[in-house]
């Protein structure tokens, strides 16, 4: 297995995490009736600050993974693994686990450079597959 497929691998397994550190506490702040229920209507009340930036969090994760992911098949189909691609895609899972803490933290900016981080690795492996 490529080094980016690994990469990719331990992102799906991070975001599995993330819907762990989501749902445990969404579940006990909006109750089962209403997360097992259709959810036809709104919840009688919202999350708490920290369990809506984890879910959001969590979203943000599964929207970096679509594009990180088709990297990672352009890199390793293309067969363009390199030190360069490697690296970013690294930098991409590292940049994931630190978006975690920052985004419920609410670390600004850091956030948005940790984020930057992570989106500028993915569009680094898809440029050097094309070199």
């Amino acid at each position: 297995m490529t080094p980016e497929l690994t990469a990719l691998a331990l992102c799906g397994l991070l975001q599995a995490v993330q819907f762990l550190l989501f749902a445990v506490p969404a579940n006990l702040e909006l109750g089962t009736r209403y997360t097992a229920g259709p959810r036809d209507k709104p919840p009688e009340h919202g999350l708490s600050t920290l369990t809506g930036r984890l879910q959001r969090a969590m979203n943000n994760h599964f929207e970096g993974l679509i594009l990180f992911t088709l990297a990672v098949v352009v890199v390793t189909v293309g067969g363009q693994s390199s030190a360069v691609t490697q690296a970013a895609a690294w930098a991409f899972l590292g940049a994931r686990v630190l978006y975690i803490p920052a985004y419920a933290l609410g670390w600004r900016p850091w956030r948005s450079v940790i984020w930057s981080v992570g989106f500028f690795a993915t569009l680094l492996m898809l440029a050097a597959a094309l070199i």
